[in-house]
């Protein structure tokens, strides 16, 4: 019976070819759009990050990231109980070749010796790593962003300085890897280098500490002691979760939370007045056909699930269309934008969508479908449309 309810359910969705392929169409654009704004939003809320990231945090200026910090901050931050590795980073900036996105990379002055000990996913050959840190001028690259620009060990490379007076010429030595997609797109060189190029009174500051603490237990109690030691000065700290700190960007933009959740509500409420719509109508042309069917002995149950069986077949039809375009743009959105370097259409969220679409397709014809089939017969055949 369920083959002939599903095979009854299939014929009925394709006698209206073109009414059929706009629904299918409308469903597959609205869940499109609602795969990628989920995925966006597992990126940004529920990615998880590797291990590591979990012991580490991040010291910061109170104020902005635009302010700095003075660098003997290092070593009283190293006498904080459960302080295990930490590293500076400065921001660089810059231009490389022209101001294209394409061409735009985070690069970031660093400690050489000190950076791989901190980020713990970056794998780098040990023979790469010891020319590295020994070489003043030299840059490591990652793996993804090496590919992406063409970057070889040994090539010359030239950062125009923009946020600092002065320009880089380096020199990659060193290609890393990482666990974790897409985090391996950076740049590192060494601070010292940096500092040697800058006016006297721009030298001695940093952007961040990237600190590595004992334990994830230890992480709150040492951001804690860390604020406090210069809760009064004159450049006081803000120091998080690595995690926090870069959902700090996305903060940035607003209530992205919100924002993203709103518009996925939006999308499901307006497809669903579409399908129902579609399917009303649909229900409104068949109920003469509807009557003749229980006058052969069709159950009013029978009725209700191929109508309803219709309507879940060209939604799931829909969803999968969708869910299929979503994939694809989460990669390409994957490959083009750093913020989103996270993004991917992942299992959960198909689930998700693919759920929605079934949901769409019951919740559409339920109503319809049981106004038919509860009309008496009589009624029912001498219904003119």
């Amino acid at each position: 019976m369920f083959r002939d309810t599903l095979g009854l359910a299939l014929k009925n969705a394709l006698r209206n070819r073109r009414r059929t392929l706009l629904t299918v169409a409308s469903i597959s654009i609205s869940l499109f759009l609602l795969g990628v704004l989920l995925s966006v939003y597992q990126a940004f809320y529920h990615q998880e990050g590797p291990p590591e990231q979990a012991l580490r945090l991040v010291t910061r200026n109170r104020v902005s990231l635009t302010f700095s910090l003075p660098e003997y901050y290092e070593q009283q931050i190293r006498k904080v109980p459960g302080v295990r590795e930490l590293v500076p980073t400065s921001w660089f900036g810059g231009v490389y070749i022209d101001n294209r996105p394409e061409n735009f990379f985070p690069r970031f002055a660093t400690d050489p010796e000190r950076i791989f000990e901190v980020y713990k996913e970056f794998t780098v050959p040990p023979e790469q790593l010891q020319v590295f840190q020994s070489e003043r001028t030299a840059a490591a690259v990652g793996k993804t962003l090496a590919e992406r620009l063409s970057f070889k060990l040994g090539q010359r490379v030239t950062i125009k300085g923009d946020i600092y007076p002065m320009d880089l010429e380096l020199t990659i030595r060193a290609i890393f890897e990482s666990d974790v997609e897409n985090q391996d797109f950076a740049m590192y060189f060494h601070r010292k280098y940096l500092e040697e190029g800058l006016p006297q009174s721009r030298r001695g500051m940093v952007g961040t500490f990237g600190i590595l603490a004992d334990s994830a237990e230890a992480v709150p109690r040492i951001a804690k002691q860390i604020d406090d030691l210069y809760r009064n000065s004159e450049r006081q700290t803000k120091t998080e979760t690595e995690r926090a700190f870069q959902l700090s960007f996305v903060s940035m933009l607003g209530n992205v939370k919100v924002f993203l959740l709103s518009i996925c509500g939006a999308l499901v409420f307006t497809i669903l007045l579409v399908a129902a719509n579609t399917m009303g109508m649909s229900v409104r042309e068949r109920i003469t056909e509807i009557g003749v069917l229980r006058t052969l002995g069709f159950t009013s149950g029978r009725v209700l699930s191929m109508i309803v069986a219709e309507a879940v077949l060209i939604s799931l039809a829909g969803g999968l269309l969708g869910c299929g375009l979503a994939w694809g743009a989460s990669g390409f959105l994957r490959q083009s934008q750093l913020m989103l370097s996270g993004l991917s259409f992942s299992p959960p969220v198909f689930l998700i969508s693919l759920s929605i679409a079934l949901a769409i397709g019951i919740l559409s014809s339920l109503v319809p479908a049981l106004g038919a089939t509860r009309l008496p017969i009589t009624s029912a055949l001498r219904h003119t449309g």
